[in-house]
């Protein structure tokens, strides 16, 4: 009985005891009902389990360079942890035509709706989006993400799941930042990742030369991708060169 009923388990994972009792009263085992329902309860098989949540089929795409800045954005999360042990998030954005990173925001958890207020100051600053590429996360799933996104017309690209370089540009900005800040640094508090983390942005924005961008530092691409006249363009280009870090 205890065989019959895990078999049962395991094919129908989704089905109750009614079902199960009518397979066997189906198969010919006359098997006392409330003898089977102690059994079932026994083994604990009321709980219900959960169905791991199917994604629909993701299309690997090419990973093009964005003539414009604010065409495609790029989102993700890191991870580390306190001198204390206490894990912490980490959530990135990029602009994959510039190169810039747009933010990293530490804290203990992320949810959706932080995503959506992060992007949100974000947007307030530089506009929004044509696209933004993500992972299969559940911050990216989520109903509140895909809805804001729909709202402001922002198409979301999804990277196949066990495929992170399929968004390789921010693969290599979260390197960079491992490299730089988190594994260089013992942290005792969220606030002093912040202020590292708000430095580090500041400072690969305006004084990084990019490979990909010849030598240009991201403040500088952004310069040019915006659309500046040329003497406009010359002159920030010199104002950024010559910045100072803080």
């Amino acid at each position: 009985m205890v065989v019959k009923l895990q078999q049962y388990a395991e094919l129908y994972p989704t089905r109750g005891f009614d079902e199960y009792y009518g397979k066997i009263r189906n198969e010919g085992l006359l098997w006392n009902r409330k003898r089977v329902l102690r059994v079932y309860r026994s083994l604990q098989m009321k709980l219900r389990r959960k169905c791991k949540k199917r994604l629909p089929a993701r299309v690997k795409e090419p990973l093009d360079k964005p003539a414009l800045v604010n065409d495609t954005w790029s989102l993700d999360f890191m991870s580390d942890a306190l001198t204390n042990g206490r894990r912490i998030r980490i959530f990135k954005a990029m602009d994959d035509g510039s190169r810039e990173s747009l933010a990293a925001y530490a804290d203990y958890s992320i949810c959706a709706e932080k995503v959506i207020m992060l992007l949100q100051q974000i947007t307030a600053e530089r506009g929004l989006p044509r696209q933004i590429r993500v992972d299969n996360g559940p911050e990216f799933l989520s109903k509140e993400f895909i809805q804001w996104c729909n709202q402001n017309n922002i198409i979301i690209k999804y990277i196949q799941p066990g495929k992170p370089m399929q968004n390789a540009y921010i693969e290599r900005l979260n390197r960079l930042f491992r490299e730089d800040v988190l594994n260089a640094y013992l942290f005792d508090s969220l606030e002093q990742v912040r202020i590292l983390a708000e430095n580090w942005v500041d400072d690969y924005n305006k004084h990084h030369p990019h490979k990909a961008l010849n030598g240009k530092t991201p403040s500088q691409a952004a310069i040019e991708l915006s659309g500046a006249c040329p003497a406009q363009l010359n002159d920030l280009l010199v104002k950024e060169y010559f910045s100072v870090p803080s």
